[in-house]
């Protein structure tokens, strides 16, 4: 019997392959001529992504700016108590390999900022509240 190790879409598998015939090459048939054992070996989890704390809500009368999609915190362009006109690039959000720019939707003064660079962020997560 030989053991092999095998990996197939990032699982490994330890495979026992039985010798028939003392290992001599044999006349080809309808029945198998290896039986193989099968072993997943767990692979190690991968490092978690660092997820976004726990968001505060945004203040009464506050105009908020969401996550369109999820993705990561690239860069924070603003900071708290800046003004911004409507237009003006607040965050850049990476999604699927690509900068998003996060955008104000109107003036106002940024009153809080509710992540950080590098976190994890998931669709409709409160990033900015604006005043």
């Amino acid at each position: 019997m030989k053991k092999y190790n095998i990996t197939v879409n990032g699982v490994s598998y330890e495979v026992e392959v039985e010798e028939l015939n003392g290992g001599a090459p044999s006349v080809p048939t309808s029945r198998p001529v290896a039986t193989t054992t099968l072993k997943a070996t767990p692979k190690p989890a991968p490092k978690p992504v660092q997820a976004a704390p726990k968001q505060a809500k945004a203040s009464a009368g506050a105009t908020t700016v969401e996550a369109p999609m999820p993705g990561n915190i690239w860069k924070i362009q603003v900071k708290e108590g800046q003004q911004v006109k409507a237009g003006d690039v607040l965050i850049i959000l990476e999604a699927m390999k690509m900068e998003n720019e996060i955008m104000a939707e109107q003036d106002g003064t940024v009153e809080k900022i509710h992540v950080t660079e590098g976190v994890a962020v998931n669709g409709g997560d409160l990033l900015v509240s604006l005043t």
